[in-house]
């Protein structure tokens, strides 16, 4: 049965709007753990955007659930999860003016630099994932290095102006994550992913984990985490 990992960078959005101290995303991730959700990410940038240092090493402590920091990969940021030590490591692409990570790793184009972070945090004990476009290429470039997981990118699916196109970024999808499998990597996906679109990728069997963040928060402010959170457990889990 899939999981469901939550993504509460938007807490800290709404926090750093106001240089506050509020909301802390941190009292949210107990929040999510409570719901019932199976794991919490942040994503740490280099900008320090919206998560910042303190939120990493808080939520190491206290959170119980599997927790997934996602990251460039850059020497800053693998040396700040060598010592947090995170349960998992996303690597994703970052750029400094994008409002929010805009397509997969290339991890062809970037294999030296992914394989020296992938390396150095399997040497601490930490899992890497490799957030990619689901294309064969980039799937077998990131088996080769020696990352455990992928994380497919499903924006261009949740982005589609027809329900035709979104039917031909499915079969990607699907595609992807089959081979991935056969690749002997563990599958995740997301980006993009809502309650309006998640039914048709959860039913791709191979996808074991599903990281969703904007969508789950945004349907908080109306209605409470822990509704949000139960609510995209539901459709994950009843296809």
């Amino acid at each position: 049965m899939a999981y469901l990992s939550v993504n509460i960078d938007y807490v800290a959005v709404i926090r750093q709007a106001r240089k506050t101290v509020e909301p802390d995303p941190v009292f949210a991730a107990g929040m999510v753990e409570l719901a019932g959700a199976h794991g919490i990410t942040a994503h740490l940038r280099e900008d320090r955007r919206h998560i910042v240092d303190r939120d990493i090493r808080l939520l190491r402590e206290v959170v119980r659930l599997p927790f997934n920091l996602e990251m460039a990969a850059t020497d800053e940021m693998v040396g700040i999860a060598s010592e947090i030590r995170p349960d998992l490591v996303t690597l994703v692409p970052e750029k400094r003016q994008e409002i929010t990570t805009e397509g997969g790793l290339d991890v062809i184009a970037n294999r030296e630099r992914v394989k020296a972070a992938v390396d150095t945090l399997q040497a601490r004990g930490i899992a890497v994932s490799l957030f990619i476009d689901p294309y064969p290429k980039q799937i077998e470039a990131s088996r080769e290095i020696g990352a455990q997981c992928v994380e497919l990118h499903t924006g261009e699916y949740a982005n589609a102006n027809t329900p035709e196109d979104a039917r031909k970024h499915l079969e990607v999808l699907e595609r992807g994550a089959r081979f991935a499998e056969e690749c002997r990597l563990e599958v995740h996906a997301g980006h993009g992913l809502t309650y309006k679109n998640i039914t048709p990728v959860s039913r791709i069997r191979e996808i074991k984990g599903f990281y969703i963040g904007h969508s789950i928060m945004a349907r908080a402010v109306y209605v409470g985490i822990d509704r949000a959170v139960k609510d995209m457990i539901h459709l994950i889990h009843n296809q």
